[in-house]
């Protein structure tokens, strides 16, 4: 069974979370003209590699970051977005992020 680390509750069953996209840095709406919001709203890179992505865990109702490679589809760490990874050194929940077991 693939499992995934939910910040709030720790490891769970892929099954209890979706996929909610790329996480990307918004644009000023400021300073923006519309080629860079075109670009922000329909442009993907989709290049394998470590990715910042948006998951929700159902049962919580939580929305959270998830480093993902998507080669490899390791899950490197989660966090709550605002919060940060936790910095180097110290206990990050996300150590058990991206387990895989059979049953």
């Amino acid at each position: 069974m693939k499992l995934l680390n939910c910040p709030m509750n720790g490891v769970r069953p892929l099954s209890e979370f979706l996929f909610g996209g790329e996480y990307r840095e918004m644009p000023d709406p400021d300073v923006s003209d519309d080629y860079e919001w075109a670009g922000y709203v329909h442009y993907r890179d989709n290049a394998p590699g470590v990715k910042k992505e948006w998951w929700y865990h159902g049962p919580s109702g939580t929305w959270f970051i998830a480093e993902r490679n998507t080669l490899t589809d390791e899950v490197l760490r989660t966090y709550l977005f605002g919060k940060g990874p936790a910095p180097s050194g110290q206990a990050d929940m996300s150590q058990t992020a991206g387990t895989e077991q059979s049953k």
